[in-house]
């Protein structure tokens, strides 16, 4: 396991093709389909190709770079923390926690920790938050994590237009 970053509890480390069962699984929770549908692998072989094409990634600075977290008490899989190309060298940050794990502050110690680590990685100093308006925990986790708002509104969110808020983290 190639571990990018480690904190008190967590380890954020390059997937693996045996993580393709847990990927799969931490997908189809209400809260991934409702925020993030299309990062719902409705079966595993669909999870086996994404995490084969994640993987492939690692070693460049195009991305997406997608990183799984993993509690270091008992090893569990518990999701993802993600950096992701917009355009024009702007890149957006991207998480999930498994619903059974959510409210214990993972998304928030694995975002902070990430987002340094990563942003000098591909020599960029601002990242980019943008969530469904109604995502109010993903909105405390990108506040907690230093991520100032500078857009709330209408605007275009994966296959529609809906009211979003767009938030940036500056590196100091």
């Amino acid at each position: 396991m190639n571990k990018l970053v480690e904190t008190d509890r967590l380890n954020i480390v390059e997937m693996t093709v045996d993580m393709v069962m847990d990927v799969h699984r931490n997908s189809l929770d209400e809260d991934i389909r409702r925020f993030v549908p299309d990062e719902v692998f409705e079966t595993p072989e669909d999870a086996a190709e994404t995490v084969e094409f994640l993987m492939s990634q690692y070693g460049s600075t195009d991305g997406p770079l997608v990183y799984a977290v993993i509690l270091k008490d008992g090893d569990k899989n518990i999701g993802y923390v993600q950096l992701v190309p917009i355009g024009e060298e702007k890149w957006e940050i991207g998480y999930h926690i498994a619903k059974q794990f959510t409210c214990k502050g993972y998304a928030t110690e694995a975002v902070s920790a990430f987002l340094p680590v990563m942003a000098k990685k591909v020599g960029i100093s601002e990242v980019y938050g943008i969530r469904l308006q109604e995502n109010i925990a993903s909105g405390r986790v990108l506040e907690k994590c230093g991520f100032e708002t500078f857009f709330v509104g209408e605007g275009a969110y994966h296959d529609g237009v809906y009211e979003i808020t767009k938030s940036v983290w500056k590196m100091v």
